[in-house]
């Protein structure tokens, strides 16, 4: 028994995706004809998933939005709301979510697991409906950070069922496709953030406008989800086959109904019950698998996005650009590279994809680690920094970026795919929340000793106050992760 486990672990590492699902199909294809049963041997419409999906990304639209509303209303917020010049204050109001963020990760799985997929998308929705309610009509200080913090657990929550529901319901040979626009769903509700924010330091009150808008696509992600179908592999797991035969019907098509539950029933094969203990993810037999999920987070937070996010309107400024033309450089780039993901997903595969986004990445290091060279004239490396970062955000929305939450899903085992999601989702916002607080502890660093330089050199007041503001730039493009 061993022995056979063991083979069929070494042909799952030397296979790719597309041939592990071509093995597949052939094996279901032989099993069904045996059983007199007609197979479509053609791959089955991704038109008929496709409003599902679309729908589904609402999430990360959501997503992508909330870490970037606040960013342009920010000064008017703390004007309206009494605590302007309060960095302490501009800081919780920025970062509450984050913390929310966190809870809503680390219950996720548990929540897409006990009420089911579909469910799990109008929890996520719900809290983000009621704090973005309370921060657009709040008056005060606690009232913002009750409702970021709210929204927050959304957002969380969110993520994980995304990446679960857009796996288990999309047609193998566009799963991969599918799961990119997790990442531009993103990136659109980033820069749609933006763009909203623009009005705001010519029309009073519109902060809250911003606010009022973001209930929209939740409202719709939460009634749409009522015609989507559910994840056929979630009702399967619960015993109702006949639901998840109805399902694929919607999804597939009725020519690959049988052959999908019949791959259904051999994954799942060998699953001794339903109940997944958090320990046994921990230091259990499933402990290697979630070990490598949560390294592949980990490794995508601590290569350094944050960093390039932290100090791109600086360098951008260097060069004599603003910083909100900054913003939209860095926008473009993140979403170009998502777009030609989407593109080479299912035809270089995953592992491709992460190798060669983590070596471009490294090589446009380089450039700016060249640029910063005494031997480097001041222009050239002034081309050589804006470039290498542009590259550096191109590169990771490339593969480090959208891979690892589609590609961790494929991995787990049914059984604890939902849970095992949510532990390594909760490894990131660890890494995300410890990364942007050392940051944030240099920045102050920096900017104690840069006042020290300054009164010790005699400069003006003026000056202080143009590098305080320079530094408040800084930590806020943090937060467009």
């Amino acid at each position: 028994m061993w022995g056979r486990q063991r083979e069929a672990s070494m042909m799952y590492k030397r296979t790719s995706s597309r041939d592990r699902s071509s093995t597949f199909d052939v094996e279901e294809t032989t099993a069904l004809v045996q059983n007199g049963t007609e197979v479509e041997n053609t791959n089955p419409s991704w038109k008929l998933s496709f409003p599902h999906v679309l729908v589904a990304t609402l999430s990360s639209f959501l997503f992508g939005y909330h870490l970037g509303v606040v960013n342009e209303p920010l000064e008017s917020i703390s004007l309206d709301l009494g605590f302007n010049g309060n960095t302490l204050a501009e800081g919780l109001v920025v970062s509450m979510c984050l913390g929310g963020a966190f809870i809503g990760s680390t219950l996720s799985g548990w929540i897409a697991d006990g009420v089911g997929r579909r469910r799990a998308f109008q929890l996520c929705a719900l809290p983000m409906i009621i704090g973005a309610s309370i921060s657009a009509t709040t008056r005060n200080l606690i009232g913002m950070l009750l409702g970021r913090f709210v929204v927050g657990t959304g957002m969380g929550l969110g993520p994980t069922v995304a990446a679960l529901y857009v796996t288990e319901v999309s047609p193998p040979f566009v799963r991969g496709t599918y799961g990119a626009f997790i990442q531009i769903a993103t990136c659109l509700g980033l820069m749609g953030s933006l763009l909203i924010g623009i009005p705001v330091k010519e029309i009073a009150g519109w902060w809250r406008i911003c606010f009022w808008v973001s209930i929209v696509p939740a409202a719709i992600l939460c009634l749409a989800m009522v015609f989507c179908a559910e994840s056929p592999h979630w009702l399967y797991k619960k015993g109702r086959t006949a639901e998840a035969e109805a399902e694929f019907e919607k999804l597939l098509g009725g020519s690959h109904v049988k052959s999908s539950l019949a791959e259904l029933s051999k994954l799942d094969r060998g699953d001794d019950g339903d109940i997944v203990k958090f320990e046994e993810l921990l230091y259990g037999r499933h402990f290697r698998v979630v070990f490598i999920g949560s390294t592949l987070f980990a490794l995508q937070q601590l290569s350094g996005i944050n960093a390039i996010f932290y100090f791109s309107s600086s360098v951008f400024k260097s060069a004599g650009l603003s910083s909100g033309l900054a913003n939209v450089f860095v926008g473009i780039a993140n979403l170009l590279g998502s777009v030609v993901a989407m593109v080479l997903m299912d035809k270089l595969g995953r592992k491709a994809l992460l190798q060669w986004s983590f070596f471009s990445m490294a090589v446009s290091m380089a450039i700016q680690v060249a640029a910063s060279s005494s031997y480097i004239p001041g222009s050239a490396s002034l081309y050589l920094s804006v470039g290498g970062m542009l590259m550096f955000v191109l590169t990771f929305a490339l593969g480090a970026g959208p891979v690892p939450s589609l590609l961790l899903p494929e991995i787990f085992p049914s059984r604890i795919r939902a849970k095992a999601m949510a532990v390594c989702m909760s490894v990131h916002w660890v890494i995300f929340l410890s990364h942007l607080l050392f940051c944030s502890v240099c920045l102050h660093l920096i900017l104690e000793m840069k006042l020290e330089t300054i009164f010790e050199s005699s400069e003006s007041f003026d000056n202080v106050m143009k590098w305080d503001d320079s530094i408040l730039i800084l930590e806020y493009m943090a937060f467009f992760r």
